[in-house]
């Protein structure tokens, strides 16, 4: 059970931290709803737990491939980019008084968080630094080990995003279209400028 803890911690604390798919998960809640949110939860904790297998079974050295690593970067950038227009369009909808209510499916917000979290190559990268480090502290010597730890850093970036977006469906319940509008700046903004930062790393 200490490797399973070690990669709970792990994916909790990794998800913890405010990144383009938080923004987009708390806009998209408090547009559509816990089942929304939820599913954007999912589809982030599906993709961790697939890189954090990569990781664990060496596939970080293929992003050493110059034209892959080059690809994969600008494909990130790019939906990320796409997500904030996006929503920064949905903004201004609402400021027209245009805005028809219309809102994620629970099985578009899934894709589109697979698609978003899966294309951005720094996921597996950052998992395989910490896989590494995790088997030299010997959390992850053995096989089953890996297994408990890649199966513990999935539940740990699911419970997080779970709560982001519970907390956010709760407080979303007051929010009126002078809020909704505001979220949608900050997260169209915060997309649109990570999505930018990816794509001049990668360039660059």
């Amino acid at each position: 059970m200490h490797a399973f803890t070690v990669g709970f911690g792990l994916g909790f604390f990794v998800a913890l931290q405010l990144g383009p798919l938080s923004l987009y998960l708390i806009r998209s809640t408090l547009r559509g709803g816990l089942a929304v949110g939820l599913s954007i939860a999912g589809g982030i904790a599906v993709i961790d737990l697939a890189y954090a297998a990569f990781g664990a079974a060496g596939a970080a050295p293929l992003l050493a491939i110059g034209p892959l690593d080059t690809v994969l970067g600008l494909l990130g950038a790019a939906v990320l980019v796409f997500l904030g227009v996006r929503t920064l369009w949905s903004a201004f909808r609402i400021r027209l008084g245009t805005d028809d209510g219309e809102a994620l499916s629970p099985k578009r917000a899934f894709l589109t968080a697979l698609s978003a979290t899966a294309s951005n190559p720094l996921t597996i990268a950052s998992w395989a630094a910490i896989f590494s480090a995790a088997s030299a502290a010997g959390a992850a010597d053995s096989v089953d080990g890996a297994a408990l730890l890649v199966a513990g850093v999935g539940l740990g970036s699911l419970v997080w995003d779970g709560l982001l977006a519970t907390a956010t469906a709760l407080l979303g319940r007051a929010a009126g279209p002078r809020l909704l509008r505001a979220v949608d700046l900050v997260a169209g903004i915060g997309l649109v400028s990570f999505g930018c930062v990816l794509a001049y790393s990668v360039v660059t």
